[in-house]
């Protein structure tokens, strides 16, 4: 017994030595937007027998069903679990408060285009973004990698109701292989 003991200490340096190093843990995971549905939420669900394609853009029903469809997507909910994270999120920027050329809030959404065009995404599909610091480079539409801490919170904006906020901490532009250095 006492000779396996003193062999496993006298091997234990040399495992050691062998073992790949120890990797930090990311300090901002990234975040996909899939994450910030709820499981079970459907954001189609009161439209399931309603066929849209019969009906012209100023038909009635057509209209009530898009103003329903605003109505759902805007109390959309959101995802308990996100909130507090530290996270990356790569998504478009729509710009909402500026300090000359540089911006301090703005939009993050999934897909370009978005909250331009009638109705804006769901509202846990819309983060509203706020830095301390002005932030030079964020123009329209462009696609962006966000870092910070996210929270769960609903906002009125000018392009739509987001469903979370997120403490900026930096941003950078896209690249699919941001943050995995």
């Amino acid at each position: 017994m006492r000779r396996r003991v003193l062999r496993l200490i006298v091997s234990l340096p040399a495992v050691v030595l062998a073992s790949p190093p120890l990797q930090a843990a990311d300090p901002w995971p990234e975040l996909k937007w899939e994450a910030l549905i709820p499981e079970g939420w459907d954001p189609a669900a009161d439209f399931k027998g309603i066929n849209l394609s019969r009906m012209q853009d100023g038909d009635p029903r057509a209209m009530e069903a898009l103003e329903k469809l605003k109505q759902a997507w805007d109390s959309a909910p959101a995802e308990p679990s996100v909130d507090g994270r530290r996270i990356r999120i790569a998504g478009y920027a729509l710009p909402l408060e500026r300090e000359g050329r540089k911006v301090t809030e703005y939009l993050i959404v999934p897909y370009f285009g978005a909250c331009i065009h009638t109705p804006p995404p769901p509202a846990n599909q819309i983060i509203h973004a706020r830095s301390s610091r002005p932030l030079s480079g964020i123009r329209m539409m462009d696609p962006i990698w966000t870092y910070g801490t996210l929270g769960v919170h609903r906002g009125q904006t000018q392009w739509g109701v987001a469903g979370y906020r997120l403490t900026v901490d930096k941003v950078e532009p896209y690249k699919a292989d941001a943050g995995r250095k």
